[in-house]
């Protein structure tokens, strides 16, 4: 009876690896093994560990061995839309590295490597769609680092050194439950905020307040019972017709 075992993957030959290298944008050499349905590492790529780029995104891989570090001339790693869990320590040692995409995977914040905060020339780094419930200071390390995406984690705070990154040009932390988006804004109408509102009778009020309060209602009621006599003309001594100008300046009225 056989043993049930999960999938094997496509098993990636040196021939394979050698065929999928491609010239990058910037005219480095680019080992491109996305959507190839591997589920481990291939060892025989670590025969062509002088390319600039390696792209194994799209796959079903759950773990990177530390030889890894093997790729010194690494500028850019892609790694997101795997079965990730954790990452080798090694990582730190590509010194080169500039880019690095680990979303879409199961990395927890434990199982995030401490020595993420080594790689000094560090730009983009993507942790988006992950299971990071918080991030490590340590990060704030990176000096050099453009972009940020953490969305879609489980994050309640992101710590000032990440935040405050020299840098930093664009951070993505959209879909988190952030303890600050919990709070309620507070209304725009001040008399939203009136919590409490006091009725009292005429016979109550000092004479100047209820003398103050008389006045106010006769001019309000003065207000209100004045009415337009028909014989009167609506005068726009500004417009030649009415609405005439306006249509063109309602857009400008608006934004005011």
């Amino acid at each position: 009876m056989a043993k049930g075992k999960g999938p094997k993957g496509k098993k990636i030959t040196l021939k394979i690896a050698k065929k999928s290298i491609r010239i990058s944008a910037e005219g480095g050499r680019r080992l491109d093994l996305s959507k190839m349905g591997i589920t481990t590492f291939p060892k025989c790529i670590l025969k062509l560990n002088d390319v600039d780029e390696l792209d194994l995104s799209r796959n079903m891989i759950k773990k990177i061995p530390s030889s890894i570090e093997q790729f010194q001339k690494l500028r850019w790693l892609d790694l997101h839309s795997n079965q990730l869990e954790d990452l080798p320590e090694a990582i730190g040692t590509l010194q080169n590295l500039y880019y690095l995409n680990i979303s879409n995977n199961k990395l927890t914040t434990k199982k995030l490597p401490k020595a993420l905060n080594l790689l000094k020339n560090l730009r983009i780094l993507n942790l988006g769609l992950n299971c990071l419930d918080s991030i490590p200071t340590s990060l704030g390390a990176l000096k050099d680092l453009r972009e940020l995406g953490l969305f879609d984690n489980t994050l309640t705070t992101i710590p000032n050194s990440v935040k405050n990154l020299p840098n930093l040009k664009k951070l993505n932390a959209n879909r988190n439950p952030f303890l600050d988006s919990m709070k309620e804004e507070e209304p725009a109408d001040s008399i939203k905020r009136i919590k409490t509102l006091y009725l009292v009778q005429e016979k109550d009020l000092c004479y100047s307040c209820l003398q103050t309060c008389q006045d106010e209602r006769h001019n309000m009621n003065k207000l209100t019972n004045v009415t337009p006599s028909p014989s009167e003309k609506l005068s726009f001594p500004l417009l030649l017709t009415p609405n005439s100008s306006a249509k063109d300046n309602q857009e400008e009225w608006r934004l005011r």
